[in-house]
């Protein structure tokens, strides 16, 4: 996962309407707008809005059945957003550690 695609999916998460369609859409294995709305304080509409977000972050997948859309997690795209973080907190954790070291100078 590159930063692009990093930032969208954290842009994605940083809206807590769309933590909660993603918990409800990973409790439930999948639903569609409509069962997502019934569970929810927001529309239909906003509930497709907030779902629009987190598939274009690559989050959530669709699939027609029938008439429905019903929309499920992708696991793996958090998974890499995690492992991304996780580098880059490692990368500035060095960072400060170097820092740290430079100011305390040398001991002797």
């Amino acid at each position: 996962m590159n930063t692009t695609e990093a930032s969208a999916v954290f842009r994605a998460l940083g809206d807590p309407m769309r933590l909660e369609v993603l918990q409800l859409l990973g409790e439930a294995d999948g639903a569609s707008a409509t069962a997502l709305a019934d569970r929810l304080p927001i529309t239909r509409q906003g509930v497709t809005k907030h779902v629009a977000v987190l598939s274009k972050a690559g989050l959530v997948e669709s699939e027609s059945q029938g008439r429905a859309v019903i929309y499920r997690v992708r696991p793996n795209v958090a998974a890499e957003a995690a492992e991304w973080l996780n580098r880059a907190g490692a990368a500035w954790d060095a960072r400060l550690d170097r820092l740290r070291r430079h100011l305390e100078g040398p001991r002797g």
